[in-house]
């Protein structure tokens, strides 16, 4: 099975540029057990400040500034709602 695309969007925001891209995939990507996979990212000035991932071998996590931390994903829902706040935050 294809992965199938749930979100994806990339626009300006406060001096800087959103891109989120979430997918639907038949086999998680490991060590995750869900079937999502995502990329969610604030980049002002080719700098990455807040970021949400999961990638094989790492699993969920985010970053923010400089740190790299987990990320406990619940659902997409859930995931768009703590991104927007670490942005937020950020601002």
């Amino acid at each position: 099975m294809k992965a199938i695309p749930l979100q994806r969007m990339k626009r300006s925001h406060r001096g800087g540029i959103v891109e989120i891209n979430v997918w639907r995939v038949s086999e998680p990507v490991p060590p995750c057990t869900h079937h999502c996979k995502y990329r969610l990212v604030y980049v002002v000035d080719g700098r990455r400040l807040v970021g949400f991932d999961n990638e094989r071998g790492k699993g969920d996590h985010r970053h923010v500034g400089d740190e790299e931390l987990p990320y406990d994903f619940i659902n997409v829902e859930k995931l768009l709602t703590d991104f927007w706040q670490a942005v937020g935050d950020w601002i």
